[in-house]
């Protein structure tokens, strides 16, 4: 009888392979990030030559310290691959830093501080605080954005918080204690995601015609806050009556923008539970960057969000000016 063979499944990203390793295994842990950052050519990390060498222990191996060293006389300075990166002066272990970033960029709805806790044995507060400069390291810089182009679907919610309106009369963000979050998204393409420090149309529109090229076309639901944005846009402006109970109508919709707001919510109230005002911007940060990056296997995930730490720093306290 002819049987069928067997399908075995096929690791999808050769960096998959090496990070269980390189999270429970410290020597590996540095050495994946060594080959993460550097590749082939280690480069000093105060002046830039590529004149350095590891410096060894008395048996031959690898410094404790895992330094490197310039040969540069006008350097000759030391330093490990944790320069210049989030995780600079930070006394955890790297084996745990490699497993938090697995962890986060492979969780479709994020992980909790204190599911790290568990895993690594860290403190939770130890693990909490790596976490956000985990979200630190994913967020991009919305100073000078690239304006998003095409079909653009726009919308808000509003996350955490107790709405204190009666049952059966909310509003939009009415007598609420809850956040405003604004997102914008390319069809086909990224999120941009921020939180909004209140909702009305002078709020929307500066960061609509920020993040917009003027070449687009906008779909939205029928708020007031959206009135006049077709005048700005050459692509015009569509709008559904989510009032009316018009969810779509033709290709007009804001489906795509409101599955984005799903995750987001989801991963609010089923990993993180609560979270406060002041660190919100960095889970949205978090969850635009795996909306951004949902084409890449995991492990190439995991990569670019390991490149992105390097040149950001976030201080437990802001450092005090001399």
């Amino acid at each position: 009888m002819d049987t069928k063979p067997i399908k075995i499944a096929k690791d999808k990203s050769e960096i998959v392979k090496n990070l269980p390793k390189a999270c429970s295994d410290e020597t590996a842990a540095v050495e994946f990030l060594e080959a993460q950052r550097w590749g082939d050519q280690p480069a000093c990390m105060h002046c830039g030559s590529v004149k350095v060498y590891q410096m060894k222990a008395r048996d031959g191996g690898r410094n404790k310290r895992f330094l490197w060293k310039c040969k540069e006389k006008e350097c000759g300075k030391q330093y490990t691959v944790r320069a210049g990166t989030v995780f600079e002066d930070s006394l955890i272990p790297l084996r745990n830093w490699c497993y938090a970033f697995w962890a986060a960029c492979s969780s479709k709805k994020g992980v909790s501080a204190l599911q790290i806790k568990r895993q690594t044995g860290l403190s939770y507060k130890s693990a909490l605080f790596m976490m956000h400069r985990i979200r630190y390291a994913m967020a991009d810089d919305h100073g000078k954005p690239e304006p998003l182009t095409g079909t653009i679907e726009i919308d808000e919610t509003y996350v955490g918080g107790r709405p204190r309106h009666p049952v059966g009369k909310k509003k939009r963000g009415k007598g609420t204690d809850k956040t405003p979050v604004v997102a914008m998204v390319q069809r086909g393409g990224s999120v941009r995601a921020m939180v909004m420090p209140t909702v009305n149309g002078k709020n929307l529109k500066r960061v609509i015609h920020q993040n917009i090229h003027q070449s687009a076309r906008v779909l939205t639901d029928e708020a007031s806050y959206y009135k006049s944005l077709g005048k700005h846009f050459e692509g015009g402006h569509d709008t559904v009556n989510h009032s009316a109970g018009e969810y779509v109508n033709g290709d007009i919709t804001t489906n795509t923008v409101e599955g984005f707001f799903s995750i987001l919510k989801r991963g609010m109230i089923g990993t993180f539970h609560a979270v406060s005002k002041k660190h919100l911007h960095r889970y949205v940060s978090e969850f635009e960057y795996r909306y951004n990056t949902r084409h890449l296997e995991d492990g190439e995930r995991t990569i670019m969000a390991l490149r992105k730490a390097e040149g950001k720093r976030l201080f437990y306290k802001s450092p005090v000016s001399a």
